[in-house]
């Protein structure tokens, strides 16, 4: 049998997205997301537990939708975790764990950005924009989730 690698998440950016290129011309976006458990302790009281994401958007993807990914905006995704070592300045060994997005939602809530009221969806992996929404701000017809896509 074969294993799984796959992350699915809804959170809210922690700032907006940042925009590189890679050495060879390659776009890249890079953001986080948090995510927010809510739960009662053994007490009665009432606690958060929240963590954050760091994600990763390689691509034609990354260059469309960048602008969209911005602080307080609610996202979806889904793709795989990886963890990648690297140096420090000093010359330490460094580990980072992100989630190397493969299709992303943008949803109704949070901060500016276009695409409020109505979510967008962008897939990554080679595909061309044209399986995605056209994100120049207009309406647009595009997938949206439906209950089977959520995983609760």
């Amino acid at each position: 049998m074969g294993s799984v690698n796959k992350a699915i998440l809804i959170g809210n950016l922690g700032k907006d997205a940042v925009m590189r290129f890679t050495a060879s011309g390659s776009p890249v976006a890079s953001f986080s997301i948090a995510t927010t458990e809510k739960f009662t302790s053994r007490e009665g009281e009432a606690k958060e537990n929240t963590q954050w994401h760091n994600i990763v958007l390689w691509g034609k993807t990354a260059e469309a939708i960048h602008s969209y990914l911005t602080k307080g905006k609610q996202v979806y995704v889904e793709g795989r975790i990886e963890t990648r070592k690297w140096q420090d300045k000093e010359g330490k060994d460094r580990w980072t764990t992100e989630i190397k997005a493969d299709k992303i939602v943008l949803l109704g809530g949070g901060g500016g950005g276009g695409g409020e009221g109505r979510p967008r969806q962008a897939r990554t992996g080679g595909s061309s924009m044209s399986d995605g929404p056209e994100m120049s701000g207009h309406e647009t017809s595009i997938d949206a989730p439906n209950d089977d896509d959520i995983p609760f």
